[in-house]
């Protein structure tokens, strides 16, 4: 190996395994170092700007973690987060993400990303960390706000969704499962459209 690949190496080494262009900076990396290193196999470019080392951890994840990476003030939620819970099997063709109203809405482009704007007031609500790969974690609302913000949507797909997922969160979670359901729809509005709905998956 010669000089310059293993200086290469050597700043390669010091980034964690999922990281951007300008953490990569920090540590002599230029876009060209890069380029050199994603042609020579050492890493993989997730999304504009992200990049995973070639010796990380194998993962199902990479889409949320590559959107996370982008824009890590973001939470996962939506269909997203119910299939990261395994509330639900469909497999979402894009990642669900929300940030707070008022604030920057991250463009992305790719992975497919749908971007939502949640209430200030109640955004860090019910926020959890989920492990993605060993050692790298993801912020996703919680089951239950993910069940109840499904339900609250508008439309019929949205609904029929929560339903499921509400279904199989029962099952697994019982009576404690129906109190965190309960807490969360209390916060965020939600207890005329769960009510119902709870009566009728436990009839």
């Amino acid at each position: 190996m010669t000089s310059s690949g293993k200086r290469l190496f050597e700043r390669l080494s010091q980034l964690p395994p999922t990281f951007t262009a300008h953490l990569a900076a920090v540590v002599g990396l230029s876009a060209r170092d890069l380029a050199a290193l994603r042609d020579a196999g050492e890493v993989d470019e997730l999304s504009h700007g992200v990049y995973r080392r070639a010796d990380a951890e194998s993962t199902a994840h990479l889409d949320l973690l590559a959107v996370c990476t982008r824009a890590p003030r973001a939470v996962v939620c939506g269909e997203s987060a119910l299939s990261l819970h395994e509330l639900i099997d469909d497999i979402p063709h894009e990642v669900r993400i929300a940030v707070p109203r008022g604030s920057h809405r991250p463009s992305i482009k790719y992975p497919p990303t749908r971007v939502s704007q949640y209430a200030v007031a109640t955004f860090d609500f019910a926020i959890e960390q989920f492990e993605v790969a060993p050692g790298e974690s993801v912020q996703v609302y919680s089951g239950a706000r993910s069940i109840v913000d499904a339900m609250r949507s508008r439309g019929a797909e949205g609904r029929s969704l929560a339903l499921s997922a509400l279904n199989r969160y029962l099952r697994r979670s019982g009576q404690q499962g129906v109190a965190d359901l309960q807490r969360a729809a209390r916060e965020l509005g939600g207890m005329s459209v769960l009510r119902p709905a709870i009566e009728a998956v436990l009839a």
